[in-house]
């Protein structure tokens, strides 16, 4: 008896090892999703959020372009016009590097602006005189804010030489192009998102307690 039933348990361990044995071969291994979005290049690891700004400045200039174009003809005071076509201009010279970044590290980039912009420029291209120098201000300005929001964590985080180089060139473009929209003095700054609320200081008695304790 004693032998029959140390036999039924030798094949039952023998079944659970099996079993365990085909899981393994048949399940793939977990993967970190985070580390699954990376990719290596030549020039360092590539992440999401790096192919992430490539895509946003992209269609940043998609839309930028033909507002730049529309200004000239649209807008009413002088300033704007010479500001379009600046902002135009340099908006093309960005693309270009956008592209030839993107083609360099593998990064497909989209043809044609996201919904917001498309709205964007649907309300510009039915506007004109001073209501659409005011929108073609205000709707450029608040959207450099968000892309240079981006560029700015990108550049300070980025694993890639070459991302942080075109996110450093991008800061330069978009610094600029807020200054140009700025001295229209067109801009709503009441209109824009506040910075973000800085983290509260410890108590002073607190950290001159600490101080003595270290």
């Amino acid at each position: 008896m004693h032998r029959l039933l140390r036999g039924e348990l030798f094949m039952l361990g023998g079944f659970v090892v099996a079993a365990a044995v085909t899981i393994v071969l048949v399940m793939p291994p977990s993967i970190d999703p985070a580390a699954a979005q990376w990719s290596q290049t030549s020039s360092g690891p590539l992440t999401a959020a790096d192919r992430d700004l490539l895509i946003k400045v992209r269609q940043a200039g998609l839309w930028e372009m033909p507002a730049g174009e529309y200004a000239q003809t649209r807008a009413e005071s002088q300033r704007v016009k010479e500001v379009g076509k600046l902002i135009m201009g340099e908006h093309m010279d960005l693309d270009l590097i956008t592209r030839q970044t993107a083609k360099k590290l593998g990064v497909a980039l989209p043809d044609e602006p996201n919904p917001d912009q498309q709205r964007w420029m649907a309300q510009m291209a039915a506007e004109s005189g001073p209501a659409f120098d005011k929108d073609y201000v205000n709707l450029l300005r608040a959207a450099h804010g968000k892309v240079f929001s981006t560029l700015a964590s990108v550049r300070a985080g980025t694993r890639n030489s070459d991302i942080r180089k075109f996110a450093g060139e991008g800061i330069n473009y978009v610094m600029r192009h807020m200054a140009y929209l700025e001295s229209t003095g067109l801009v709503d700054h009441s209109q824009l998102p506040e910075p973000p609320t800085p983290a509260p200081a410890p108590p002073v008695a607190m950290a001159v307690e600490k101080r003595r304790h270290t």
